[in-house]
């Protein structure tokens, strides 16, 4: 398909200054004369920011890495993840129209929105709050029809479905991604045929459908007001709350947060414990045995400042180590001491549901406490898995 840019274009484009910090941050990434291997992360964040990628942007970004306007062109007009031409201030729908879409039900979900948005695909509606394309298969086969709006699936859709999720986008709200027929993920539509065991200790949501409702962010464009990702390779001090909007906050008694600039909120979300040290959190919603007494003892800092290695625990990677010293836990023999009702109310504040007694990490914390090795913490010495 040829691309062209926009027929009509803004007289020029500067990032924000966060914004302008953060590309920076990423042009460090990479050596000296390498710096165009940051161009789709720049023009990324340059649409992030306004919605679609402009001739200036595109232009800006190039001369900010040094390299040719062309080049920077060819790489924006390849990639159909960069929009030549504004979008919805509220929503940009795609809608997938590949095989198992098209059988199930897409030609419906483009028929509305034809009807509701616009007549042709990247045109605004005449509100300017939305725009539309199809586009191809976006891997959820087996919850098809489905279409991608901002960051999320929105997946297992009917037509009457579809039309009640542009109503609440058009009203400020943002529903709840992820299939819309009662499926839990991907499984058959009669039901798991298998690890079935499994079924009565799932979550509410599956963990793309629970990160997203965490975030709340699914149509909310990046404009610099998240806390930023580390960039190690700098030293930059650890920030609190990495990746989370600094003015995040929960509201207890509303439908979601606060409006960003499109007019639509976030939807209500259990606090994210990731990155901040709890000491009386409250539970989660239908987290039994996660109540505040039942927290285990949690320490501000390493015994001596010397923590164990804790991904020598099986199941303990970089990133849960990372969160489980968040928690308030360095040691072996802290983990060694959980009771169930302690494990349930660790198991709350983690990413990954069910991994401590799925792993064994009271059991493998007791043998390395009392300085023995495990089967998997020899083994990852002898790897250097973690080196």
């Amino acid at each position: 398909m040829l691309r062209r840019l926009h027929h009509e274009q803004p007289d020029a484009f500067a990032y924000t200054p966060a914004n302008l910090d953060w590309a920076r941050a990423q042009i460090t990434k990479y050596p000296e004369g390498r710096q165009a291997s940051a161009v789709i992360s720049l023009l990324w964040r340059a649409q992030e920011q306004e919605g679609w990628l402009s001739r200036p942007a595109i232009e800006y970004v190039a001369d900010m890495l040094g390299m040719a306007h062309i080049r920077a062109l060819e790489v924006a007009t390849f990639y159909f993840m960069f929009q030549l031409q504004p979008v919805g201030s509220v929503a940009h729908i795609q809608v997938c129209g590949t095989t198992s879409c098209m059988i199930c039900g897409a030609e419906d979900l483009i028929g509305i929105c034809r009807e509701r948005i616009a007549p042709e695909p990247h045109m605004l509606s005449a509100d300017g709050k939305f725009s539309w394309e199809e586009v191809e298969c976006l891997g959820a086969c087996t919850n098809a029809p489905m279409a991608q709006i901002g960051k999320d699936y929105y997946e297992d859709l009917s037509a009457a479905r579809f039309g009640e999720i542009l109503d609440e986008l058009a009203a400020g709200k943002v529903p709840v991604p992820g299939p819309q027929n009662g499926r839990y993920a991907a499984e058959a539509k009669g039901g798991l045929t298998c690890l079935t065991e499994f079924e009565s200790g799932r979550t509410q949501y599956n963990a793309s459908v629970a990160r997203a409702v965490e975030l709340g962010d699914t149509i909310k464009r990046i404009d610099g007001t998240e806390v930023p990702i580390l960039t190690p390779w700098l030293k930059q001090p650890e920030t609190p709350g990495r990746g989370v909007r600094a003015d995040a906050r929960v509201q207890d008694n509303s439908r979601g947060r606060p409006a960003d600039r499109t007019g639509a909120t976030k939807p209500e979300a259990p606090a994210s414990s990731r990155g901040q040290p709890i000491s009386k959190a409250e539970p989660k919603i239908g987290d039994e045995g996660a109540s505040e007494e039942s927290q285990p003892e949690t320490l501000s800092a390493p015994r001596g400042g010397k923590p164990d290695d804790l991904k020598l625990l099986k199941g303990v990677g970089p990133k849960l180590e990372e969160m489980l010293n968040d928690l308030g836990f360095y040691h072996y023999d802290q983990i060694a001491a959980w009771t169930p009702a302690q494990i349930a109310w660790v198991d709350s504040r983690l990413t990954f549901k069910g991994r401590i007694e799925r792993d064994g990490w009271v059991e493998q914390a007791a043998s390395l406490a009392a300085g023995e090795e495990t089967e998997f913490s020899r083994r990852a010495k002898d790897d250097g898995i973690y080196d």
